[in-house]
Formats: C-alpha cells, structure tokens, sequence
C-alpha cells in the first residue's frame, strides 16, 4: 500500500516537474523570437483593399494590350498554368446553344401520365368470369354488350387512366382470364 502511494506522488512530481520546465522553456523562446508585425486592419466594406504596387503595375500593362495581344496572352497563361479551354460568353450573359446531342440529354425525359389498358386475348375457360367482370368495369354495359366486347379482342378497356388505376384495371382483369396490355 505504501508503495502504490510513493508512485503515486513520484509520479505526480514528475508531470508537474515537466509541465514546469516545458513552460520556462517556453517563455525563454519568446524572449528570444523576434517581434511580432503588427497585423493590418482589413478595410471597411464599402471601399477598396489597396494593390499591391506590382499588381498594379501589372494590370495597367494588360490594359493597354489591344484585343489580339489579350488572346495571345491569354492562350500562352493556358499553356504555361495547364488551364482548360473555358467556354466564351457574349457580352449579354447568353450562352451558345449546345448541340443537338447535349439537348436530348439535357432535355428531362417525358414521364407518361395516361395509359391505355387493352384487352389482348383471354382464356377460353374462363370467358364467363371474364364478361361478367368486364360488365361490371365498364360503366353503361350490359351482358351483351360485354360478351362482344370480350369476344372482339384485342380491344381497348380503358384510355387515358393514370398509372395506378391502370395496373388495377390490369390486376383485376388478369385474375378471371385476361391477357392485359398497358400502353
């Protein structure tokens, strides 16, 4: 026990031994560093940064190039900075029209919103679930009427029917013998 103790405080002296030295240490480094610069207060919003004087010589230089000097300029910074060719806007902001290509991709894909739901062909067992069925659909039909509509397949069921109401229709119709196909 007294053991674990004595290392306990033997190991305490030391870290605060280091902390000690590591802090004289450090204020004898900043005695000897040299002084700090002061630092510059940026400017306020609403005026200009100051340039520097060879920024300054430098844009005044560009300025005088006439517009063939500027492309010759402009082409050799590409080459010597590795830069890509940037596309060119005219003045008023607008932008060239890609081509015939890029417009297809560009162009979002036209989503369908109205299918068609057609009766292709049906099974022969089962005709008679299938009519009954199709009288009940089909708003204003009776069994005649759905007995020739089922036996002149392929035949239209519904036209211009969201998505959901489509894959019912064909869900439906499919359970009592129809051959169903969504357009």
């Amino acid at each position: 026990m007294q053991n674990a103790t004595k290392l306990a405080v033997r190991s305490s002296l030391r870290q605060w031994r280091n902390l000690h030295r590591s802090g004289s240490v450090l204020h004898s480094t900043e005695a000897q560093a040299a002084p700090i610069d002061k630092l510059e207060i940026p400017p306020p919003s609403g005026i200009d940064k100051p340039v520097s004087p060879k920024i300054d010589k430098l844009v005044t230089e560009i300025s005088q190039l006439n517009l063939i000097e500027v492309c010759e300029l402009s082409t050799v910074l590409k080459k010597r900075l590795n830069l890509p060719d940037a596309p060119v806007f005219p003045a008023g902001g607008f932008t060239a029209a890609p081509p015939e290509e890029d417009q297809e991709a560009a162009a979002p894909a036209k989503v369908q919103t109205a299918f068609t739901v057609k009766l292709m062909k049906f099974d022969d067992k089962q005709k008679v679930a299938l009519i009954k069925e199709m009288k009940t659909l089909m708003e204003g039909m009776n069994l005649v009427q759905a007995k020739k509509f089922v036996e002149s397949a392929p035949a239209v069921v519904k036209a211009d029917v969201p998505k959901d109401e489509a894959d019912k229709l064909k869900e439906t119709i499919e359970k009592v013998g129809g051959v169903i196909e969504i357009s």
